[in-house]
């Protein structure tokens, strides 16, 4: 061995482009950059395209995935997930869906531009489409538009369909649903979320394959919507979750490593950003949209702590109002009647007391004892609001011949509208209930649980008072 010459072998140089392929065949990640190189990979991708490699490889096969909007999920499960899944298992089914049909197929198109690319021929060169970059199919037997398109040489098939549509003849290996509900008109319907879950149960389930996996993901809406049933539910799907608040909330997580009070995505939605965010959308929608619980432990729309509590009354108070929901059945099941006391303050107009309320399940009868028995109580009323529809009609007819000041309430909107129109008054601290009142606490609680609670009926008095006080004229209609 001649002086200064190395005892060791040289190694052979490493080939980089050919470890990123063996990656990118591997691992969702490493296949969202190789074929997109300008991809922006954030923490939160790369856990989330983690929980995605276990979906495919059929480690977890029900995978719910709830993050904020603008945050690169459907990026990831819409687009790149199933021709990633067609690379490695070209003969798959895939149902692609989302809350429109129109969403659906631009879904499938990007899929297509993503498995058309030179890139993706790179990697999985077995996986094709018919057309471009493809041998001439003699027969020209694979189907491919913006509904349907199947793999060449395979069994591999996608379908994309707006929720409620039809995919009868499909079946799938994978079904994939991103954001079935479309807006909070939708989320708040009941009817348009039993759509959904009937559609989940009796069209979309009905179509797995032995041994198939499910992908939700979605922003959350509400608590009864489609992720929401399926939590509850008890069945023999076992869910796994992987929940993304906007920011970083108190408690342990295992798999976010996030500080409490850091952003999920710093560079794109800092801190800063999202509480510009959380400013314009209000706190509801703030607590189900970006941090992933439709029904925060605070409160819905109405938090517990706004909640202002009087132990002596003002003396100066003035505009006295009883406010009154009726529904009279008198049974275990029907909804309760509720009669409240509303006074003002004259140093401070703005701000609201409820100075009295009874609350009970009351036939017509016992209904027009009770307001008879406000009256007398507090004789300084000036107006009893009713409102004039199913049961308060009657009341109206009956009572406004025997007590003076009764007014015939018409409001427009649903009972979630009419309860946004009056959540700032009580968030800005201006409406006080009684501190050591029995009823004070159940009465807190129900304005909690809107509107995804048992009862509104105490919400329904309450907002019919605020919004006199309000002076809404653009959606109540008050008549003498």
């Amino acid at each position: 061995m001649s002086c200064g010459a190395s005892s060791r072998k040289s190694r052979p140089a490493v080939d980089y482009a050919h470890v990123r392929q063996v990656l990118a065949r591997r691992h969702l990640a490493d296949f969202a950059l190789y074929t997109h190189p300008t991809y922006y990979m954030n923490w939160h991708h790369r856990l989330l395209c983690d929980y995605l490699d276990r979906f495919v490889a059929g480690d977890i096969d029900r995978l719910m995935v709830s993050m904020p909007p603008r945050h690169g999920k459907s990026e990831l499960v819409s687009r790149k997930l199933p021709a990633f899944i067609f690379g490695r298992l070209p003969d798959s089914h895939i149902i692609a869906t989302s809350y429109s049909a129109d969403l659906a197929q631009r879904m499938n198109r990007d899929v297509q531009r993503i498995m058309d690319s030179d890139a993706y021929a790179e990697l999985f060169p077995d996986s094709t489409l018919f057309g471009k970059n493809i041998r001439t199919i003699a027969d020209g037997s694979y189907l491919r538009n913006s509904d349907i398109f199947e793999i060449v040489g395979h069994r591999g098939d996608y379908r994309s369909a707006g929720v409620g549509g039809g995919i009868t003849g499909m079946g799938a290996d994978f079904a994939i649903i991103d954001d079935p509900i479309k807006n909070r008109q939708d989320a708040n319907s009941p009817t348009m979320r039993n759509a959904v879950w009937e559609w989940y149960t009796s069209t979309l389930y009905t179509r797995l394959e032995k041994d198939a996996r499910v992908l939700l993901t979605m922003t959350r809406w509400h608590e009864d919507d489609l992720a929401g049933r399926l939590l509850q539910q008890a069945s023999e799907d076992n869910w796994t979750v992987l929940s993304l608040p906007a920011v970083r909330e108190p408690g342990e997580c295992a798999y976010d490593p996030r500080q409490e009070g850091t952003a999920l995505w710093q560079e794109k939605y800092n801190e800063t950003r999202l509480d510009r965010i959380k400013t314009t959308v209000g706190s509801y929608d703030w607590a189900a949209l970006y941090q992933q619980h439709p029904s925060p432990g605070e409160g819905g729309l109405f938090k517990r702590d706004w909640w202002r509590r009087w132990k002596e009354l003002p003396d100066d108070l003035f505009d006295f109002t009883q406010s009154w929901d009726c529904t009279f059945k008198d049974s275990d099941s029907s909804d309760y009647v509720v009669g409240q006391m509303w006074a003002r303050s004259k140093s401070a107009p703005a701000k609201r007391f409820l100075l009295d309320q009874v609350r009970g399940r009351m036939n017509f009868t016992a209904t027009m004892q009770a307001m008879r028995d406000m009256k007398a109580k507090w004789p300084q009323a000036e107006r009893i609001l009713v409102e004039d529809k199913a049961n308060g009609s009657a009341i109206i007819e009956v009572l406004s011949r025997e007590i003076p000041g009764i007014i015939a309430v018409n409001p427009e909107g649903g009972k979630v509208v009419r309860a946004n129109a009056v959540t700032a008054c009580v968030e800005a601290g201006n409406v006080y209930v009684p501190e050591h009142a029995d009823w004070v606490g159940d009465f807190v609680e129900e304005f909690s649980a809107f509107p995804n609670g048992s009862h509104d009926d105490q919400v329904d008095a309450m907002t019919q008072a605020n919004a006199y006080y309000n002076q809404s004229g653009n959606n109540w209609n008050f008549q003498f």
